[in-house]
Formats: C-alpha cells, sequence, structure tokens
C-alpha cells in the first residue's frame, strides 16, 4: 500500500530551506523558481562552485541544492510561466514560491466567475488569510509543500505536507515530464 506520509527527506530539507530564505525577505515579494539539483553531481560537475557555496562536505550526499532561476515576468503568473517550461537532465526537481490569498471554506459559492472581481473579493474579504506556499516536486514523483500564514509569521508555525497544493504541483511536475514521453 502507498501511503502518502512517505517524505523524501532531501525534498523536505530543499523546500524549508527556500522557505526560510523568503521567510527572510519579507512579505509581499514576487513569486520564484527554483531548480533543484543533486548536490553531489553539483560538486563533481562545479567544484569551485560548490566549494563557495559551502557545498563540499562529504555529509551533503543525497541532497539537493536549490538554485534560484531568473525573476519571472512581470506579465505572466506563475501558473503561465510553468506552462512554457522543461527542465534539462542535470535538474532533480523543481520549486516553486508563491504568495496568495486563501478564503475561508463559507466563501465557496459566492467568489465571482470574473478574474478581477475575484480578485477584488478576496482582498475585501474579511476573513482571508495571506499565505507564502512553497512547493517542490521531484523526477522521482516526490513532492513537498511548506506554508506559512502572515498571521502566524514564525518559523514554528510553517505547516509542511506532501500534497498540500495539489494543482500547484501538477504543474511543477508538469515541468518535467520528458518532451518525448507523450508522443510515445
Amino acid at each position: 500500500m502507498d501511503y502518502e506520509l512517505d517524505v523524501d527527506p532531501a525534498l523536505a530539507t530543499a523546500v524549508l530551506e527556500i522557505e526560510q530564505h523568503h521567510a527572510g525577505a519579507g512579505w509581499d515579494q514576487p513569486a520564484r523558481l527554483y531548480a533543484l539539483v543533486d548536490t553531489a553531481a553539483l560538486v563533481a560537475q562545479e567544484p569551485s562552485l560548490a566549494a563557495q557555496l559551502g557545498l563540499d562536505g562529504p555529509g551533503e550526499r543525497g541532497s539537493l541544492t536549490p538554485i534560484e532561476q531568473e525573476e519571472l515576468p512581470a506579465d505572466q503568473s506563475l501558473e503561465e510561466v510553468l506552462g512554457q517550461i522543461g527542465w534539462p537532465d542535470g535538474v532533480t526537481g523543481c520549486a516553486a514560491v508563491v504568495e496568495r490569498l486563501v478564503l475561508p471554506p463559507s466563501a465557496d459559492g459566492h467568489v465571482p466567475e470574473d478574474k478581477d472581481a475575484a480578485e477584488e473579493f478576496a482582498r475585501e474579504h474579511p476573513d482571508r488569510e495571506e499565505v507564502r506556499i512553497v512547493a517542490g516536486v521531484t523526477r522521482h514523483g516526490a513532492s513537498y509543500c511548506a506554508l506559512r500564514l502572515r498571521s502566524h509569521d514564525e518559523d514554528a508555525a510553517v505547516m509542511g505536507g506532501v500534497d498540500l497544493v495539489p494543482n500547484l504541483l501538477d504543474l511543477l511536475r508538469g515541468t518535467l515530464v520528458e518532451e518525448d514521453e507523450g508522443d510515445e
């Protein structure tokens, strides 16, 4: 039987490291994207870079190193950008950071269909919650997410789990699919 409780420790560590990095930068930050590379492979391929990053120790085996990508285009949403990305083979996984407004279940059925009206509805809802989401996936199928609520902005309150934002995880997985897999 396959349990969702199985967590890839390397992925969880990388996601939480990214979350900590963004927590230090504060709120109201743009969405960001990270490539996740096998640290041992990075050390072997780029020893001087690995040394500069402090990644040349034996304790790095089995870990993932997050590499922040260029800023996303301001005129596109993270979801749109993810639909256009494909990672090269050397990338073991990827992660995204995004801030969103979350509404309580009581708002279901009341959100306007129009995108602009829905955004305004969310911004003005008295029970809205601002959340920072860090979601990561690997080519091996692992996933991990970390969520920080602005109203509980402390390290001890960060929530983690393998499937907290399924739609974002699916978009991230799509960036790791080989082009020729669908052509067979």
